[in-house]
Parts: C-alpha cells; sequence; structure tokens
C-alpha cells in the first residue's frame, strides 16, 4: 500500500502495518511505495526482492542472536528498518549497524528510523562482502549460501551469528573461535528468508534457465515410489535435498483436476519432472548429469524409515573461510 493507500486508508494502513504477517514491499526491481516507484493499479513481475518479515520471526532470530546490553550489533538486511529500530530502541543506536545492498531501502529505513529520534548506522553494501566495522552480534535477516567469510572477519572472537542457510529452513548458530572460524549447531527451530542480492535484482535461476527441456521427456523414464511432493513447502525434505544437490531449484503446479507436477531443476542442467494424481506414483523424466528425483526420493525414504531428517539441532563447525561442517553420528554435509 503506498502513501496515497495510507491517506485514503489510515486504518487498514494501521492494521496491515501491525499485523503479524510478512508484506512484499519490492517486487523484482519495483518497490512498492507508491510515491516514489509503483504506479496505482501496477502488477509487478518477477520474484520478490525485499519485504518486511513477519514481526514474530524477526524477534524469534533475535532471540536466537542471544543480545546483551553492550553489544555491538550488526542487522543484515535492513529491509523497511523494522528489526533495526527494535535493536536500536533496545540497545541504543550507537550499539547498532545494518547493512542492505539496496540504496533506496537503506534511504528511506533512515528517513523512518530518523523521525523516531533512532540514528543507528545504516549502510548500503553486499552484505556478503566486506562489512563496515566489528561486531559482537551478526543477525541476519536474509538468507546465504555460502556463508559469507566476510562475516566471520567482522566478527570478534566469542561473538555469536543467526543466520539461515539459502534454499533450506536452517537456521545457524555460531560462536567463533580463537582460530578465526565458529562452533555451534543448527537451531532445533525453523525459518525462512530471501536470499542475499548483490544487485538490483536477482539474476535468472535454473527453472527460468532450462524452461524450454523441463517439459520434453527425459533421457530416463521410470515410476516413483513415492507421490508428487511441492518439496519448497516441505520444509525438512527440502533443506536436506539443498545439502545433497546444492542449488537444486523447485516448482510445482496443481491442476483443477488435482494433477500434480513438481520439477526439480540444477543449474548444471540436471532436472526432473514428476507428475500424477494425489497418492499416486507419478511418471518420472530425468535427465543430466544427475538423477536429481533419485536424489528426493532417497531423502524420503529416509524420513520415512528413520522419522526425521538430521536438518534441526545438529552440530556444526565453521572454518575462517565460510565452510559449514555439520556432523551427526556416522551422517555428515558440508556447506561450502
Amino acid at each position: 500500500m503506498g502513501s496515497q493507500g495510507r491517506a485514503a486508508a489510515p486504518l487498514a494502513w494501521e492494521q496491515s502495518a501491525y499485523a503479524n504477517r510478512s508484506k512484499i514491499t519490492r517486487v523484482g526491481p519495483l518497490h512498492a511505495d507508491h510515491a516514489d516507484h509503483a504506479e496505482a493499479g501496477e502488477t509487478p513481475e518477477g520474484r520478490p526482492t525485499s519485504s518486511a518479515t513477519l514481526p514474530s520471526l524477526v524477534v524469534q532470530m533475535l532471540r536466537h542472536g542471544r543480545l546483551h546490553d553492550g553489544m555491538d550489533i550488526l542487522d543484515v538486511g535492513t529491509g523497511s528498518g523494522y528489526s533495526t529500530a527494535l535493536l536500536a530502541h533496545r540497545f541504543g543506536s550507537s550499539r547498532v549497524t545494518s547493512v542492505d545492498v539496496d540504496p533506496y531501502l537503506t534511504g528511506a529505513a533512515a528517513e523512518r528510523l530518523g523521525r523516531m529520534g533512532l540514528h543507528p548506522a545504516i549502510a548500503t553494501v553486499d552484505a556478503t562482502g566486506p562489512l563496515p566495522g566489528r561486531f559482537d552480534r551478526i543477525v541476519s535477516m536474509v538468507s546465504v549460501n555460502p556463508l559469507p567469510a566476510s562475516w566471520l572477519a567482522a566478527l570478534r572472537t566469542g561473538g555469536r551469528l543467526v543466520t539461515v542457510i539459502s534454499r533450506t529452513s536452517m537456521i545457524v548458530t555460531a560462536w567463533k573461535t580463537e582460530d578465526g572460524g565458529a562452533v555451534g549447531t543448527t537451531a532445533r527451530d525453523w525459518a525462512g528468508f530471501m536470499d542475499a542480492r548483490h544487485g538490483p535484482d536477482y539474476p535468472p535461476g535454473a527453472v527460468s534457465r532450462f524452461v524450454d527441456r523441463i517439459g520434453q521427456d527425459g533421457e530416463e523414464v521410470g515410476t516413483g515410489r513415492y507421490p508428487v511432493l511441492d518439496v519448497d513447502e516441505a520444509w525438512e525434505v527440502r533443506s536436506m535435498l539443498e545439502l545433497r544437490a546444492p542449488g537444486t531449484e523447485c516448482a510445482y503446479r496443481e491442476d483443477g483436476d488435482g494433477r500434480r507436477t513438481a520439477w526439480l531443476v540444477h543449474p548444471d542442467g540436471s532436472w526432473a519432472r514428476a507428475t500424477g494424481s494425489k497418492g499416486e506414483p507419478p511418471a518420472v523424466h530425468q535427465s543430466g548429469p544427475r538423477r536429481l528425483w533419485d536424489v528426493l526420493e532417497r531423502i524420503r525414504n529416509r524420513l520415512n524409515t528413520r522419522g526425521g531428517l538430521p536438518v534441526y539441532g545438529v552440530p556444526l563447525t565453521i572454518t575462517p573461510d565460510g565452510v559449514i561442517h555439520l556432523s551427526r553420528g556416522q551422517w555428515k554435509a558440508t556447506i561450502a
């Protein structure tokens, strides 16, 4: 809702602003603020690129940070400025720095916060690169993969970082160690955030790049063991898929007659398409260097036979260059 919407419906604006739900504020390069970017009735196309995050999720992430008075705190992903406002109000503006890649967002947030008497440091930088300062806590409201080495460089020894791994619901919490790395766990909790951007929009994804291929017959055609799944909505399965086939994108469609189709597409050109009705084994087409649906079915089989997947509450270590090593018993995985 832009500035004209706020003036015409102040109560609706107030209810929306304070509702416990996420609000998309930017799609592609187009901001939601009518006064500056969007025309009335305009329907933007593309991926959401910024949002006012679900307030309870913001608080959840801040709690994982184990924040205390006297700490220097970095808020990654300024967005609307909501999390920055909470931090500056509670710990003081002088203790808070917030970064975002979008100069419009950082400028608008600084103006809003200034009107409330809050003046934290707000910088326009690519958060995956060098950071402006040294910190006791880093809490990220965007997801990353891999973990930027610059975060460890900017974190003081004994400091704590909290972030979500891209294309997963895994919250990494870790304490920096004297060797420049970190040690911690994935939280027994879950969250989802937009990926960190490096510019005004996300580059084209694998699904869009290979859209002409993924509707064709596959090099290998067979019948799946499990019914078609909307993988992005099965958070535990989606997280494990990222660990086993990093970078895989998912798409899903359900037709009016209940027929379901799911796609898995990898940047290396591998793809899988499964189609079937609810509860029935699907027809599966696969092509490319790896068989993505086979990877997914092994994950689902582990889930069904063991009752869970090792994605939450997993011990981890992080090397100074940001490589995350996960380990539980004989199971191991690396995020690099």
